[in-house]
């Protein structure tokens, strides 16, 4: 009895764990929660992909107005898809602040003269600083920052029409 048991273990070990892989596989690493929720905004002092001589930091996002903070990249083809939903946005007087997030200075403003520049400024951040500050993975990512610089929404992904009607527009609404 004792010697089938000690037969069985691996079998009842590897069992186990392809079950929780396999469970792991029907999750969607899109549908992930912000560590930074409900926090401030991280402190960063930086450039702006425009203007090299002009520095930006938190207080950017402490002035009484919702805005939302969108992680992009030249080389990110979903950033070019979600640019038309950004410039509505933009269009309904929603305030955006773009991270030029690991790009190059030209890249990234070849990138805004292509595809539209929905965005007040854009931060610059070709080292991905404030991008790993902001626990991002990838592009393009988006986080709604209330008045006071607090973290309240978080989309990872292309923001497409029906997330920005039925995600991004309510969540700005509900924090305005």
């Amino acid at each position: 009895m004792t010697r089938r048991l000690i037969l069985l273990l691996p079998l009842i070990g590897f069992l186990g764990l392809s079950l929780f892989l396999y469970q792991g596989l029907s999750l969607n690493p899109f549908h992930r929660d912000s560590a930074l929720m409900a926090r401030n905004f991280p402190e960063f002092d930086m450039v702006t992909l425009e203007d090299p001589e002009r520095r930006v930091d938190r207080s950017l996002l402490i002035n009484g107005e919702v805005t939302l903070v969108n992680v992009w990249g030249e080389w990110c083809p979903e950033c070019k898809r979600e640019m038309p939903q950004l410039l509505d946005l933009a269009d309904r007087g929603i305030r955006l602040v773009g991270i030029s997030y690991k790009d190059t200075r030209e890249k990234g403003l070849g990138f805004l003269e292509d595809f539209g520049n929905p965005f007040e400024v854009n931060i610059f951040d070709p080292d991905g600083e404030l991008a790993f500050e902001l626990g991002v993975y990838g592009a393009p990512e988006t986080f709604l920052v209330d008045r006071e610089g607090i973290i309240r929404y978080h989309h990872t992904g292309y923001i497409s029409a029906s997330d920005l009607r039925e995600h991004i527009l309510p969540e700005v609404q509900k924090w305005q």
